[in-house]
């Protein structure tokens, strides 16, 4: 996968609030809260809610990770 979530991490950590209450307030389900712990794919409607509930930018949530440049 080419992108994290560690922005994510970070925002829920700067906000005080854990994963759990994230799901409760913006309607995430567990399983997909385990794909963004295991970086992988989620529906860019899920992005947006969370970039809605925080009025934040998509980089505020994703990064890109070029895999090929790090090796």
């Amino acid at each position: 996968m080419a992108f994290t979530y560690k922005p994510l991490w970070k925002l829920l950590i700067d906000k005080e609030m854990t994963k759990k209450a994230l799901m409760q307030e913006v309607g995430i389900s567990k399983s997909t809260m385990d794909k963004m712990g295991r970086s992988e794919e989620v529906s860019l409607s899920i992005i947006n809610k969370i970039c809605r509930y925080f009025d934040c930018k998509v980089e505020d949530v994703i990064a890109y990770v070029n895999k090929e440049a790090s090796k």
